[in-house]
């Protein structure tokens, strides 16, 4: 009887009823480029829902990534990608919506996996999204031991060309 009463006391806690009363999901913005790289923006878009019948106090949200390269594993500071900090309102009523569409400018080739989470002042648990996976190609760049015999020799071997015709016709320098 008393472990009835505990579990009743339990599912009437604001913990439990805040656990049940969102719905986050998070989706890649359509504008994505199929194969992303370095320098790319995208975009994720989500939609957290109060599917309770109570308002939330002190709603905050955010996007969070993370590596998920083999041996690599870890979060990534999201100040050098240029994505949202946080979303906040001061209350979610029982079916309002807040949608935020999430910017990310890739910065690091690799694969990743993006989820946008929620916390009110009141709860105690955290609500994630599903995760939404990526990956980022390593950007073509130009390779100065390539370019510079190029760049160097050019200029170099034209002036040899014009130098030897000069000579050739037989006029003094």
């Amino acid at each position: 009887m008393k472990s009835l009463l505990l579990a009743f006391i339990i599912a009437l806690s604001p913990a439990a009823v805040w656990a049940g009363a969102l719905s986050v999901a998070l989706q890649p913005g359509s504008s994505n480029p199929a194969s992303p790289q370095m320098g790319d923006n995208l975009s994720f878009h989500s939609s957290i829902r109060n599917v309770g019948s109570a308002p939330i106090k002190g709603f905050m949200a955010w996007i969070s990534l993370v590596q998920t390269d083999n041996g690599k594993e870890q979060p990534v500071d999201l100040e050098d990608w240029s994505a949202h900090k946080a979303v906040t309102a001061a209350s979610l009523a029982p079916g309002q919506t807040v949608e935020t569409d999430w910017p990310v400018r890739l910065i690091q080739a690799g694969h990743y996996r993006v989820v946008v989470s929620a916390v009110s002042r009141d709860g105690s648990k955290l609500v994630a999204s599903p995760f939404a996976d990526f990956t980022v190609r390593q950007k073509p760049v130009v390779e100065s031991q390539r370019v510079l015999p190029v760049s160097l020799g050019m200029p170099l071997l034209i002036g040899a060309a014009m130098l030897w015709r000069i000579r050739r016709r037989g006029v003094a320098l």
